[in-house]
């Protein structure tokens, strides 16, 4: 049996989001066992029976809940092959104006659940091996306006995946990320539905536009893959040149 035959079992946080269910999606088109993971149980349920996956209600930001997740897809399937965080929130609020509630709740949005799934993770596959993808942002390779608490949790992710991937790379556990720009998703819907926001948005991508999860699912499932087996600790920018190339563009262009 080829890798690509292979079935391997992959848990996902945040899996009725806009990455997670792309990733879902594609994962089960290669007949791949996932489990979704995530706090709207209506959602999950829904795409788990439109896929023909399994689902786990749960809050990534509590550890106890992250395990039970993990405990739950190895208990069901035997493994764990590999797990996605792609648990996030967006806030845009200098840190002046950023009150110590909702620092904490980008904190543990983002970095938190990250952390958790790093820790119950690589617990799972240390005698087997994996991969773990996490979520970072082109906000913490790029100095933004506004992006105080996201930039500090988004550099804290990179920085986790560099540190774990060297803590695990004995027991072949790969720890890597991915560091979007802008993407169309429900998340995003306060920039992508506000035209001038949109369009300063756009500039900012010397690509000429924002993304989207289907952007991202080719990195992600190449690194949960055997086929990024010599890779680890990395953070991918996939963010239409937003963190480091100098391009002025126009909306319309």
């Amino acid at each position: 049996m080829t890798e690509q035959e292979e079935q391997n079992v992959f848990l996902i946080m945040g899996g009725n989001g806009g990455v997670g269910s792309t990733v879902a999606r594609a994962l089960r088109a290669r007949n791949h066992q996932v489990v979704i993971a995530g706090r709207n149980e209506e959602e999950l349920l829904e795409l788990a029976e439109e896929i023909g996956a399994d689902s786990f209600n749960c809050d990534a930001t509590k550890f106890e809940e992250v395990a039970s997740a993990v405990e739950f897809t190895t208990k069901k399937f035997g493994k764990l092959t590999g797990i996605l965080n792609a648990v996030g929130s967006l806030y845009l609020k200098p840190a002046h104006i950023t009150t110590p509630e909702d620092w904490l709740n980008v904190i543990n949005t983002n970095l938190t659940s990250a952390f958790a799934c790093v820790k119950f993770g690589a617990k799972a596959m240390m005698t087997s091996g994996g991969s773990i993808v996490l979520v970072s942002s082109a906000a913490a390779r790029i100095g933004m306006p506004n992006h105080e608490a996201m930039a500090a949790a988004k550099g804290g992710v990179a920085a986790l995946a560099l540190s774990a991937s060297s803590t695990y790379a004995r027991q072949k556990i790969r720890v890597n990320c991915i560091a979007p720009g802008l993407m169309d998703t429900k998340l995003t819907k306060s920039i992508t539905q506000n035209e001038m926001q949109l369009d300063a948005s756009l500039q900012m991508h010397p690509l000429g536009r924002i993304g989207t999860p289907a952007d991202v699912t080719p990195a992600i499932l190449w690194l949960l893959s055997a086929e990024s087996s010599w890779v680890t600790g990395e953070t991918i920018s996939i963010d239409g040149g937003l963190a480091h190339l100098k391009s002025k563009v126009t909306a319309k262009a």
